[in-house]
């Protein structure tokens, strides 16, 4: 079993709210991102500011435990509640997030040993649907942080990390569309229309 944690800490700016409660399809986006990862494990959480709003959902929120760090000091917030030694990050403004790609990014962290199962599309890394170990990464976060980073790559450098090319990802995701993320109005809506149009995805 793994741990899964759901990262909703951004700001929201080019969507002028907050994307974890965004209609989607007549559902908040952070609970539709929850249901599709939900068989993976028995321990989901999210890693938010302290608001009603979502902890009225009924998903487990815990905030960020070094306030204003960024999105590393997400993950650390998110290593530090996990109960499980291998922990799935994904964003909650994610709304085709694959099971599938998670379950091969455990088999491949299980069959090899590494620390990170790193997506990579067109050289961009893709550390927001990846897989880590937590008891590796979370010293080498903490020591990022205490350097002054924060961004989710800066640790890599001190942990193992596999990168998943865009080919092992399209075998198992043909449009990549577990990638993508809104953060406009407009990206919404084409995201609500791919959903409608592909009820399986």
């Amino acid at each position: 079993m793994i741990s899964v944690v759901i990262q909703a800490g951004g700001k929201s700016v080019r969507m002028g709210q907050n994307k974890a409660l965004l209609p989607f399809l007549g559902y908040p986006l952070i609970l539709r991102v929850a249901e599709r990862l939900a068989r993976l494990t028995n321990d989901l959480l999210v890693i938010a500011p302290a608001d009603p709003d979502i902890t009225s959902l009924g998903l487990p929120v815990y905030p960020d435990s070094i306030p204003a760090a960024g999105p590393l000091g997400g993950l650390l917030s998110g290593f530090r509640v996990a109960r499980h030694e291998l922990v799935a990050v994904v964003a909650c403004d994610m709304p085709f997030v694959s099971a599938n790609l998670i379950e091969e990014q455990v088999r491949r962290m299980r069959d090899s040993q590494v620390d990170v199962v790193l997506p990579v599309i067109a050289g961009q890394a893709e550390p927001l649907h990846a897989l880590y170990r937590r008891d590796t990464c979370l010293p080498a976060v903490t020591s990022a942080l205490t350097g002054g980073l924060r961004r989710l790559v800066d640790f890599h450098s001190q942990v193992k990390v596999m990168e998943m090319q865009e080919t092992d990802l399209r075998r198992l995701d043909p449009s990549l569309r577990a990638f993508m993320n809104l953060n406009t109005p407009q990206e919404l809506a084409v995201a609500e229309q791919l959903a409608r149009s592909h009820p399986g995805w």
